[in-house]
This record gives structure tokens, sequence and C-alpha cells, in this order.
């Protein structure tokens, strides 16, 4: 009981201590939000890749995304799915899109974490870096409803109070190149190119996929309304193999950043 004590009273001191540093954040404006979004017309091209297609849907192809898909055992009823299954393809004379997305809170987060730091308060550097980190999960939530009621304005008379948006009751999805239904980080490439990521909001990759600065999300809009998330979850070394030749790199590469797949 007395632990159980002490564990609650260090977990009140830390939701105080948070509180009052991301007061301090909003007054002083010590951290900066900046985002880049795009919308392209898009096609699925056979199983599992899609075509970014510029505007009007008519030119030569911007970018291909490439995809993999469940390989688990499941019962006919359900399908192993793939992320290119959210988009029309090539044969349904259909007129679709997909959006991407790259959204960061960071700025500043460094300088403001490493000035703790130059007064011994790592406690509180290492609070700043995690408060940045929620702030950009909390701005790629708020982006994707202005996308699905403004930008994209697919789903505009929707209205989720913050536990049906917690539960994701809303149309679409925004998965992250590295996350379970498209684990391949380097995919991050083809949307930072898309987006021209690093000159539009000064976030970039580096030679492992990763984003700085550190409290950046990315991903792509799906506005299919069967469209869902999913865990691509166990894959054969034929399907890594079929994806390297898609994108037309080594296999030993692809099996590298797919190990924990395998």
């Amino acid at each position: 009981i007395l632990k159980d004590k002490k564990v609650g009273e260090a977990a009140n001191d830390l939701f105080h201590d948070a509180q009052n540093l991301l007061q301090r954040i909003v007054d002083e404006k010590l951290l900066t939000a900046k985002a880049v979004i795009g919308f392209w017309p898009a096609v699925k091209r056979g199983i599992n890749d899609i075509d970014i297609l510029s505007e009007g849907g008519n030119e030569a192809n911007l970018a291909t995304l490439h995809f993999l898909r469940q390989q688990i055992s499941k019962n006919e009823e359900s399908a192993n799915l793939s992320l290119a299954d959210f988009i029309a393809p090539t044969n349904s004379n259909k007129q679709d899109y997909i959006g991407g997305f790259v959204v960061t809170t960071g700025i500043g987060a460094d300088d403001l974490a490493s000035n703790y730091k130059k007064d011994n308060n790592d406690y509180y550097s290492i609070l700043v870096k995690a408060l940045a980190d929620r702030l950009a999960e909390a701005f790629a939530e708020h982006m994707h409803e202005c996308v699905r009621k403004e930008y994209w304005g697919y789903s505009t008379s929707e209205s989720f109070s913050n536990d049906e948006l917690i539960s994701e009751n809303y149309l679409g999805i925004r998965p992250a190149p590295g996350y379970p239904a498209c684990p391949d980080h380097s995919e991050k490439e083809t949307l930072f190119t898309l987006l021209n990521a690093e000159h539009a909001i000064g976030v970039a990759l580096t030679e492992s996929f990763a984003m700085t600065p550190a409290a950046t999300v990315s991903g792509l809009y799906f506005s299919h309304p069967e469209s869902r998330y999913f865990s691509v979850g166990k894959i054969t070394l034929e399907q890594v193999e079929d994806l390297a030749k898609r994108k037309r790199v080594a296999v030993e590469t692809i099996a590298r950043l797919l190990s924990p797949n395998l």
C-alpha cells in the first residue's frame, strides 16, 4: 500500500510539472508547430501498389507507393488486407484520391531541452521532449479533422466528442510508414518528396528514415468508408522478394527493413 501511495504521489507530481511546463511553453511561445499536407489523384495498380498521378490524373505518375499484404490464416469471410485495397483500381473507371501529411511540434524543442540540461535539470529536459511528442500526436489528430471537414471535405458534417475522436469513430484513416499497416519505413522517402517536406516545414529524414525534429508525425490519408487500421504481421520471404522487385532495391535491403515481420 505504501509503495502504491508513493507511485501515486510521483504520478501526481509529474502531472503538475508537465502542466506547468506546458503552460510556460504556451505563454512564451517556446515551441512552433508546422504542417504540410497534400492530395493527389491515385489508382491501385496490381494488388499492392498505389500510383500517385499529377493533377487531373492524365499525366505520367508522380510516384508509386508500395505496400505489403497480410499473410495470416483467416476464415473465408475475412480478407488479407493491404492499404492498396482502399484505393480504386485501374479498371474501376473511378477517380480516386490519396492524401499525405507531415506535422511537427518539435521546432524549438531541442534548444529548450538543451537549456534545461545546461542548468543540470535533466528531468525537465526529458519532460520537454515528452510533451513535444504528445503535442505532435495531438496536432496530427487536429489536422486529420481539418482534412476530413475542410481541406479534403469528404466528411463535412461530422461532429464528435473527444471520446468519440479518441475511439476513431470518424471516416478514414491516417496510417504512418513504419507502423503495423505499413511497416516499411523507407516509404517515408516518397511521402517527403511528394510534399517537399524539408523545404516546406524544415523536417528531414535521416539515413535510417527517422524524422528530425523528433516530435514529428507523418503518414497518408485514406477516405474510403471501409478503410481501417490493421497489422500486416508476419510475412514470407517471397513477399519480401516481390517488394524488392517492385521497389527496385536489393532483397537484403528490404529484408533488413522488415526483419521484425519475417
